[in-house]
Formats: C-alpha cells, sequence, structure tokens
C-alpha cells in the first residue's frame, strides 16, 4: 500500500481546509484509514478514523465537530475536512492504512502510512 498525503498550505486563524490521502496498492476498500498530526516537538496524535467501507467514524475529543472524515472508494482517495483551523492545529498531517488488528487510535495498529503534509495556521 503507498499513500500520498496532500493539501497543506499556509491558512488563516477561521479557515478550512481539505486534505487528501490518495492510495495505490491493495485494493482501497479492504483497509480502514485513519489520520493523525505531529507538532514540532510533540508526539504523534490521533485525529480521526474510517472503516473500509466508510460507514463509521470515530474522532479524537478535541477535534469532534472541527474535522470530518471520508472516503471514496471508487476514486481510492480519503479525505480530512478541517473547519475553524486554529494556530495550533499548525503540524504535518499524515494518513495511514490499517489493517491489522489493535486499538484504532493507536499508530501501532497502522501498517503503512504517507509521507505527510504540512498545515500552518496563522493567528
Amino acid at each position: 500500500v503507498q499513500l500520498q498525503a496532500s493539501g497543506g498550505g499556509l491558512v488563516q486563524t477561521g479557515t478550512s481546509l481539505r486534505l487528501s490521502c490518495a492510495a495505490s496498492g491493495r485494493p482501497f476498500d479492504t483497509y480502514a484509514i485513519g489520520w493523525f498530526r505531529q507538532a514540532p516537538g510533540k508526539e504523534r496524535e490521533f485525529l480521526g478514523h474510517i472503516t473500509w467501507g466508510g460507514g463509521r467514524t470515530n474522532y479524537a475529543d478535541f477535534v469532534r465537530g472541527r474535522f470530518t472524515i471520508s472516503r471514496d472508494n471508487a476514486k481510492n482517495t480519503a479525505y480530512l475536512q478541517m473547519n475553524n483551523l486554529k494556530p495550533e492545529d499548525t503540524a504535518v498531517y499524515y494518513c495511514a492504512s490499517r489493517m491489522a488488528s489493535g486499538y484504532y487510535y493507536s499508530p501501532t495498529s497502522y501498517n503503512y502510512w504517507g509521507q505527510g503534509t504540512l498545515v500552518t495556521v496563522s493567528s
């Protein structure tokens, strides 16, 4: 599985941004997708997760209501819609595929990772 996150950039506080995660390799509808981020000097943190068919999503409490995950299996792409961005959302954002068991919020449950896309939110 190869994953490529894109869509990051420099935005102002309060604006929105949609990140994409393009996948190739194994059929896209056979695995779940998770989104994580890592700010400078901090650990990678879980943002949300979507099941292989898109029927269920889970979010970290601190993004619930602002961030939305979706996927289009016909396009082999998952999305992270981020609204009302804040300076503390500045980070490198990653998508990852999850085919193994384990907790959906744990990075160790994910098999493959994209290279990340940088989001910078200015105040």
